[in-house]
């Protein structure tokens, strides 16, 4: 039997989200003079392929599908996130230089959104074969066990964060990628090695590109009073910046929180949709929820995003395949980084990267690579055991060794 529990949160959302690509784009709509369904249809679609996807890979048997269809799902968004690059400007869409979206008909695709999924596939299969089983290894043996899984990561940041100028995305699988490793054996000092490693290299990417030093410069520019205020006078003369006005499009986003208030403004009902915040059915969707539904709305929306999350954890905790529990724990933290990072980037507690809400923004390959994940959770769901099980299999093992 499936996770229902799971299912139902997650189409609630997906639901919500088609109800909010009526309402929030209207200035876009009547911007660009599109049809007032436009963006409903098609979010609708998505989500409709999206519920096919989930129900269609529920019902297969994880024990002879589930590796053919994450490998396959690896190799497929790998391949094309490095031929996207060589493709005409008719077949993929560039934006600033970057190649995010390849177009099919009047639909486009990101690849990268499929490709999380299957990266995380990739660890879960590749770790539960490799680590689980190894006794506990000294520092160096840990950084030439890991060091195969860093060269695939650093491909990958080569092909999403330079290229396609995307470093969202990047974050999201770095901290999957470490946290991961930590869960399959590696040692707490190695973890935090690697954690630093990648901040650093985090740094080195922001300085490699002006526009990320102004969003970086923007952001801090923003919060740089409330922060410095602990620190002595001479610390902040010198981490003070001058002259960096806050992002209008932070300002406009708490502005759109603030003017929500407790019960919000009613469906279609928000002020600074109305061209204030652009593309707030995308990246700052949280806004124009808190905005519609105030703070009532955020909290619902927030309640189902950690229920979804537990319940995932949850399914992970009690299957028996190594490669299920992986990449369950994978699944999980992706949507509770994106979360984080799309939640805390509309507030300005973090820099703006540009990462869909899960299951709420607007877009076909959020909606239905997150759909596909579900689907391959609620497939791997079907074979949990309860925790009476677990010490009924334990004691009977024990008795057969006495």
């Amino acid at each position: 039997m499936i996770d229902r529990s799971l299912l139902f949160a997650v189409m609630a959302l997906l639901g919500f989200s088609i109800i909010l690509s009526y309402s929030l784009p209207i200035y876009t709509v009547v911007y660009y003079e599109y049809d007032s369904n436009h963006f409903l249809i098609r979010q609708a679609v998505a989500v409709g392929v999206g519920f096919v996807m989930i129900i269609t890979l529920s019902w297969l048997n994880p024990d002879r599908w589930f590796d053919g269809i994450g490998l396959g799902l690896f190799g497929i968004f790998f391949f094309l996130l490095i031929m996207m690059q060589f493709l005409p400007s008719s077949v993929v869409n560039a934006v600033s230089g970057a190649k995010r979206w390849i177009q099919l008909g009047s639909f486009s695709i990101a690849p990268v959104e499929f490709f999380k999924i299957g990266f995380v596939f990739f660890l879960a299969w590749s770790f539960s074969r490799k680590l689980l089983d190894r006794e506990k290894m000294s520092f160096a043996e840990e950084i030439k066990v890991f060091f195969p899984y860093i060269i695939v990561f650093f491909v990958a940041v080569l092909l999403i964060a330079i290229l396609q100028k995307d470093l969202g995305q990047v974050v999201v699988l770095g901290g999957t990628l470490a946290v991961l490793f930590l869960f399959a054996g590696s040692s707490f000092k190695f973890f935090l090695t690697l954690l630093g490693s990648a901040l650093v290299g985090m740094g080195a990417l922001i300085l490699s590109a002006p526009h990320r030093i102004q969003r970086v410069a923007s952001w801090w520019g923003g919060v740089q009073d409330t922060v410095l205020a602990i620190f002595p006078f001479e610390v902040v003369q010198d981490l003070k910046v001058e002259a960096y006005e806050e992002p209008y499009q932070i300002s406009n986003s708490l502005n759109a929180i603030h003017n929500g208030g407790f019960w919000g403004k009613g469906l279609g009902g928000g002020q600074f949709e109305l061209g204030y915040l652009s593309e707030v059915h995308t990246d700052f969707v949280l806004a124009g929820i808190a905005e519609e539904f105030g703070f009532v709305g955020i909290l619902v929306v927030t309640g189902l995003t950690l229920f979804i999350i537990y319940r995932i954890f949850k399914i992970a905790a009690m299957v028996q395949n190594p490669t299920h529990y992986l990449f369950s724990v994978g699944v999980g933290l992706i949507i509770a980084l994106s979360f984080i990072i799309n939640s805390f980037g509309i507030t300005g507690l973090f820099p703006i990267k540009g990462i869909a809400l899960p299951f709420l923004s607007y877009g076909g390959s959020h909606i239905m690579a997150s759909s596909f994940a579900i689907g391959l959770i609620l497939m791997i769901s079907k074979e949990r055991v309860s925790k009476e099980e677990i010490d009924q299999k334990l004691l009977e093992d024990m008795k057969k060794r006495l």
